[in-house]
């Protein structure tokens, strides 16, 4: 498919009827909803627990997690399981994903660099997290960082205004249409890459793990 400045979307690529997070998996491996595919070395999907009771949703891959197609195994990755663990949460009841699936970088020299997704091709992915939620139908959503919840709350979120407190899901969703399911909470926190670029790494380290232990405190 040729490169376009207008996404066509990944709702043609999302088989209507999957089962499981693996049927989505597959379909994903495959998709050109928007230009990224075309630079990406792959799909990047989530993984985790299939009925989770918690569902972290980041913003897309990076480097490294587009190299051996897993979400969350950089350093950013690192440090979250050591702040899911430090706040006490059960690792076999997360699922994690991004809400975009494709790394988005520039090229400086041989190195790939970061690019912060934009609206069009959050959009364009959107249909893939709306099928993980029908299938993971989890008790809570753990926002991370400000991409994620532009995707999810809506383009006036602001993690520092909005984070660390408990939120009505899907009321508090951009489009609550979108996913049917009920009784679920949301909390924003920061994205764990924040941590590795703050000045004070152990102030902004403790206050992800405080942010996760009000998740801990709240999932039955």
């Amino acid at each position: 498919m040729p490169r376009t400045d207008a996404p066509v979307g990944a709702q043609e690529w999302v088989p209507p009827q999957a089962t499981s997070i693996d049927d989505l998996k597959s379909a994903a491996a495959g998709c050109e909803g928007c230009e990224l595919h075309a630079d990406a070395t792959q799909t990047v999907f989530g993984r985790g627990a299939p009925h989770a009771k918690i569902v972290f949703v980041g913003e897309q891959p990076g480097d490294v997690e587009d190299q051996h197609g897993l979400p969350f195994i950089g350093p950013a990755g690192r440090l979250l399981r050591e702040a899911v663990d430090d706040a006490g949460l059960d690792p076999t009841e997360l699922y994690i994903t991004n809400a975009v699936k494709h790394f988005r970088f520039e090229l400086r020299g041989e190195r790939r660099i970061h690019q912060t997704p934009g609206p069009a091709h959050i959009a364009a992915c959107r249909p893939w997290v709306v099928a993980e939620f029908a299938l993971l139908k989890p008790q809570m959503v753990v926002v991370l960082g400000a991409t994620a919840g532009k995707a999810l709350i809506g383009p006036s979120f602001r993690v520092t205004q909005q984070r660390g407190r408990l939120m009505p899901w899907p009321a508090s969703a951009q489009h609550p249409e979108d996913f049917p399911v009920a009784e679920i909470q949301a909390l924003a926190t920061i994205h764990p890459s924040a941590v590795l670029r703050a000045d004070d790494r152990d102030t902004a380290y403790r206050g992800l793990v405080d942010d996760l232990k009000v998740v801990a405190a709240n999932v039955r």
